[in-house]
């Protein structure tokens, strides 16, 4: 079976200006990341804030270009951003955002937003586009009544399935989801994953689950992609990451998530903070907080590689590199 989407080498550089007369600087958000997500495959993509989890899922979709690299869907090339192949692609690829409430249009009722990709894409005859939005409605969670509802009179859950409801509108075959549950209450947040989980799998649809949060991606995600500072350091299914991570990094990320009924013990506390992008450690950028680092993790960045069957990492130490003896 062929990959629904690959990346290969991506790499995007903003430039960023330090004060008002600072000289640009640039910052690699994404540096060299290549993965694949097969059809109805679920990849969880996890790491600490600016990592480039989001930058990195818009680039899957063609809206931030890269610098270098590609993205293949369905095995062709990604078409130029706002061109008529890019925009007719866009019916097969659809984004969740984090916040509801700044994706809906606040003047347009639920059903009216729900229907846009129908009518933008022009996918059904006008006849049929009520009765399929009430379908859809109704596969989300949410009532005929509130259709006629503006996006200020649901709870965040009822938007957030309102805007679940209106990406699946043209049946697409990926869908990218950036930090969808964050900004919701514990419970609701169980009730709209599993709904999306349920979707995903009736359709069969693709897709890339982009969070912070570890107990929300160990539920939904089939593989994970671990991402520190633009890169990917480990990747692997779901159930074997989170039962025995190899990278220390990784290792710090699992040993965090709290299990109910235990005492949160051997927890890894990672010393210091986040390198700055725009000046990036020499060799491993994780070294400066790695508790095993060795000379070579200084000066050569190591490359993700397989380590085992279904794992890769990108860790001198663990991948079994040559190491150089230290001083």
């Amino acid at each position: 079976m062929s990959p629904l989407i690959e990346a290969r080498g991506l790499v995007r550089v903003y430039q960023v200006r330090r004060g008002l007369f600072g000289r640009p600087i640039p910052v690699r958000a994404v540096d060299g990341v290549s993965l694949t997500v097969m059809p109805g495959e679920t990849l969880g993509i996890v790491g600490e804030s600016g990592s480039g989890k989001s930058t990195l899922g818009r680039m899957l979709l063609g809206v931030d270009d890269a610098q270098e690299g590609e993205v293949l869907f369905e095995g062709r090339p990604m078409p130029a951003m706002n061109t008529a192949e890019w925009r007719a692609l866009r019916a097969k690829m659809q984004l969740v955002y984090q916040d509801p409430l700044a994706a809906l249009d606040r003047r347009l009722t639920i059903a009216v937003q729900i229907g846009e990709p129908l009518e933008i894409h022009d996918l059904l005859p006008k006849e049929q586009r009520a009765s399929h939005v009430a379908e859809l409605m109704a596969a989300v969670g949410l009532r005929s009544d509130q259709a006629d509802r503006y996006p200020h009179e649901l709870s965040g859950g009822q938007r957030q399935r309102a805007v679940i409801a209106r990406a699946l509108a043209s049946r697409p075959r990926l869908l990218v989801c950036d930090e969808p549950v964050s900004a919701l209450d514990v419970s609701i947040q169980a009730q709209v994953v599993n709904m999306m989980r349920d979707l995903q799998e009736e359709h069969r649809i693709a897709m890339v689950f982009i969070s912070h949060d570890l107990k929300v991606v160990r539920n939904i995600a089939d593989r994970v992609a671990v991402m520190y500072l633009g890169r990917i350091v480990e990747e692997a299914s779901s159930d074997v990451l989170f039962k025995a991570p190899q990278h220390p990094y990784t290792q710090a990320l699992v040993s965090s998530v709290p299990v109910p009924g235990q005492l949160l013990e051997g927890r890894v506390i990672l010393q210091g903070e986040p390198p700055n992008p725009a000046n990036r450690p020499a060799g491993c950028a994780f070294h400066p907080r790695c508790p095993i680092a060795r000379d070579i993790c200084r000066s050569a960045v190591p490359q993700l590689r397989r380590i085992s069957e279904g794992r890769a990492a990108a860790c001198h130490v663990v991948a079994g590199e040559p190491v150089q003896a230290e001083a």
